[in-house]
């Protein structure tokens, strides 16, 4: 596995809370793959991961990207992020990609995708991340 930023800070519980594993990522491109574990408690009445939880999924991507990409320097906060929902979302491994489109000195623009261990595209996100420094957020 690359090394990346992320190995020098604690894992959040919220991290831990959706089985955050990161898989892949290439910190020059502002790339990063990571899988979630649907777990069988994330479903609605339908048998389908809830949407809120997917949401979440997006949101610790994209976030990372940035980190990684950055080399731990800058922390993410979401100000605004649109989802579109494509499938139903079965319990199970959920791989998360993100993507940094455009970094710049306070703000960042990421995408996001979420797709199922065999490959269906269940959900895709744009977000504009407001850019805080590490060292700051750590006081």
């Amino acid at each position: 596995m690359i090394a990346t930023a992320l190995d020098h800070i604690p894992r959040p519980p919220c991290a831990n809370l959706l089985g955050w594993q990161l898989v892949d990522a290439r910190p020059q491109e502002g790339w990063i793959r990571i899988v979630f574990d649907g777990k069988p408690e994330f479903c609605n009445p339908a048998g389908f991961v809830q949407g809120g939880m997917l949401s979440s999924m997006l949101d610790d991507t994209m976030g990372p990207a940035v980190f990684v990409m950055t080399e731990g320097r800058l922390y993410t906060t979401t100000i605004t992020m649109t989802v579109n929902f494509l499938a139903p979302a079965k319990p199970g491994p959920i791989t998360g990609e993100a993507t940094v489109t455009q970094l710049g000195k306070t703000i960042a623009f990421v995408e996001g995708r979420l797709t199922s261990a065999e490959g269906t595209l269940l959900a895709t996100a744009s977000s504009s991340i407001r850019l805080v420094e590490a060292a700051r957020a750590l006081r």
